[in-house]
């Protein structure tokens, strides 16, 4: 018997656990970032490759993690396993990494970290994160319209069959 409060209290303890790996690792300072994503100061010696190693450590994880449904039958805090159903790399895939790496380096600042930092230096992030929530609204807004017109061009051209 799946108890109800058990999927909230897990994300509530995976949240605390990412925040505070965030922050022993430095991911919440921007400046940290831009110097991991600087490459042209590797011959003056100014880029710092730390956090490769966190998102190494944080790739090892998940590979393990999304792993475990070989081995049980249900997860622990939900009624069964949810598997993406899109595996194609494609335009938007590709399109969105760049937008997101463009403003990962541009702010310095990831979503999560950018989320984490609210606590501790907001007035640097509020415009940060208000952005990267209107630009998702509007993402979704886009795709919501665009899947609804590529439904109804199919049931034309059904119609029309």
């Amino acid at each position: 018997m799946r108890r109800a409060w058990l999927g909230p209290a897990s994300a509530l303890l995976c949240g605390i656990i990412f925040g505070v790996g965030l922050a022993v690792a430095r991911m919440t300072d921007p400046e940290k970032i831009q110097n991991f994503l600087d490459l042209a100061s590797i011959p003056r010696g100014g880029w710092d490759p730390s956090l490769a190693f966190v998102m190494g450590a944080g790739l090892l994880v998940a590979m393990i993690g999304l792993r475990l449904d070989r081995f049980m039958r249900t997860p622990l805090a939900a009624p069964a396993f949810h598997h993406g159903e899109r595996t194609a790399i494609d335009t938007p895939l590709v399109a969105g990494a760049g937008v997101f790496g463009v403003g990962w380096g541009l702010s310095g600042f990831c979503p999560g970290p950018a989320i984490a930092n609210l606590g501790v230096i907001p007035q640097s992030v509020y415009l940060f994160v208000l952005a990267m929530v209107g630009g998702s609204w509007i993402a979704g807004e886009i795709m919501d319209r665009s899947l609804s017109a590529a439904a109804t061009m199919r049931a034309a051209d059904a119609a029309a069959e």
